[in-house]
């Protein structure tokens, strides 16, 4: 399939003639699962939405110790990415595939033309601002009012949704640090799950029961 009807099929509540914007201007990108996508610090020129597949956000503290924040799916874009377009700052999260991950990535300069020429980009944008924002609250309650336990099964809920997947690709050291916890505490936590007939724990997966 073409790029610009692969853009096409992916982002059908756009305009026809923003899609072949899209198809003109944006460069295509495919990332395989854990390939970085975007650093703290790197300086962002371009709008990344996602195709296919999903990316991680992870947030960094000056230790380097990392936090989930939320996952990236088909027709998603990163209000990080836009906030630090138009400020132009330093990105202050890191993004990494999940799955491997089909994106385009839109030059920085368009965010402003299309959000008065197109509507539905205008559209696009706002609505991307107020999921991410529910994102970082859902993030924040999280590590404020949930035990452990809670935040790792809703983690696996969650890598399990992102292709209505069977089975997780995550080895403990990963959930570890998603969660900002130790790898013995959630090897510790998989095994309880396990006794609750939650998951089933193999070599280097987690079957979801």
């Amino acid at each position: 399939m073409l790029i610009k009807d692969r853009i096409a099929h992916h982002l059908q509540y756009f305009e026809s003639r923003l899609l072949e914007e899209l198809a003109l201007v944006s460069v295509y990108k495919e990332i395989e699962p854990g390939e970085e996508m975007m650093r703290p610090g790197m300086y962002v020129n371009f709008i990344p939405i996602v195709l296919s597949g999903s990316l991680k956000i992870m947030r960094q503290d000056d230790d380097g110790k990392e936090t989930f924040l939320y996952f990236l799916t088909e027709g998603n874009t990163c209000a990080m990415s836009l906030t630090c377009c138009v400020a132009n700052k330093p990105s202050a999260v890191r993004a990494v595939a999940e799955d491997k991950t089909e994106l385009i990535l839109v030059p920085v300069e368009k965010l402003d033309t299309w959000m008065s020429k197109y509507s539905s980009w205008k559209s696009f944008v706002f609505q991307t601002y107020q999921k991410r924002f529910e994102d970082l609250l859902e993030a924040v309650d999280s590590l404020a009012f949930r035990k452990m336990d809670e935040r790792l099964w809703r983690l696996l809920k969650k890598k399990a949704g992102l292709q209505e997947k069977r089975y997780i690709y995550s080895t403990h050291q990963e959930l570890a640090d998603e969660l900002s916890t130790s790898r013995e505490v959630v090897t510790r936590l998989l095994k309880k799950l396990e006794g609750m007939d939650k998951i089933k724990t193999h070599r280097n997966r987690i079957e979801m029961i």
